[in-house]
């Protein structure tokens, strides 16, 4: 099995976009560090705009948000015109030039830049060929999964991030193997049934998940103690306990603060904090849910 490996590289620059397609940056998850995925949300300006993009080194997913918008879009010799509105998905693969040209302005978006190597990556783990890795262009296709993906990301973006870097690599995994079922020249993705982590590295895997409970844990980090991919070992952790790793931290998180709340005198803003939570409100909203109480009730 492959080594674990950041791709969070040098995504595609949200300032030089902004530039070429006319529109400011409202917020963005550079500052955030979500590894091989960049999330912003865009305003457009009251002018009609058009742009000549080339090719990108990076996928590039945008969502509308905002009324509708009429669009046109050029790759190749290819022209489409269309009215764009919430819900529509537009993607254009890395590696490839485009044209576009928002009439009336436009309307608020929100765009996703995923790295190839992130693609390859799952795709590996899947046992499907990483150099054959091809997504096809869409342009205006409804897809209701993607879009619910995407609002979960842009609410985690709204949020600063307060489920944790974890949640986000679970949901860019899920988005990732999304794309390649579903828009790419090779769709078919094969789960491996035989291969599954060793008791030992199990064991590995969740010590050192709850000797670090109270960080913000990462896929990269849990993967690199057993020296196996993050795709590989997200599939194969949730095959041998039935739960995804975030799923997992969250549920042990919750575990420990029922012990603290019942043999500490700490306040609960306190125990969040020891065990993993951003805030109070954070522990409230997780323990209430795989609890049926709130800590208070529990203290």
């Amino acid at each position: 099995m492959p080594k674990a490996e950041s791709v969070a590289g040098n995504l595609v620059s949200s300032i030089n976009l902004t530039r070429r397609m006319n529109k400011t940056l409202v917020s963005s998850s550079r500052h955030l560090d979500w590894n091989g995925i960049l999330v912003e949300k865009y305003q457009p300006l009251a002018t009609p705009s058009s742009i000549e993009l080339p090719a990108l080194p990076d996928h590039w997913l945008s969502f509308p948000l905002g009324q509708p918008g009429h669009l046109t879009y050029k790759r190749g010799d290819r022209l489409h015109k269309s009215t764009i509105q919430k819900g529509d998905t537009i993607l254009v693969p890395a590696g490839q030039p485009s044209y576009w040209c928002w009439h009336e302005g436009g309307c608020s978006s929100l765009h996703i830049c995923l790295k190839p190597e992130l693609l390859k990556q799952v795709a590996e783990a899947s046992e499907m060929d990483r150099e054959q890795i091809d997504l096809v262009n869409c342009f205006g296709q409804q897809d209701s999964q993607l879009q619910q993906i995407a609002m979960l990301l842009l609410s985690e973006l709204r949020s600063n991030s307060i489920m944790g870097r974890l949640y986000v690599e679970s949901l860019t995994q899920v988005l990732v193997i999304h794309l390649l079922r579903h828009y790419s020249e090779s769709p078919s993705i094969v789960t491996v049934e035989n291969k599954s982590l060793t008791r030992t590295e199990l064991q590995q895997a969740i010590d050192y998940i709850h000797t670090h409970l109270d960080q913000d844990l990462s896929l990269v980090e849990i993967a690199e103690v057993i020296n196996i991919s993050p795709t590989y070992f997200a599939s194969l952790f949730k095959r041998a306990i039935g739960i995804s790793p975030h799923q997992y931290v969250i549920q042990q998180r919750v575990e420990r603060a029922k012990v603290m709340l019942a043999k500490t005198d700490l306040t609960i803003a306190d125990i969040a904090l020891q065990v993993g939570f951003s805030s109070q409100s954070h522990l409230t909203q997780q323990f209430k849910r795989l609890t049926g109480m709130t800590p208070k009730q529990v203290r």
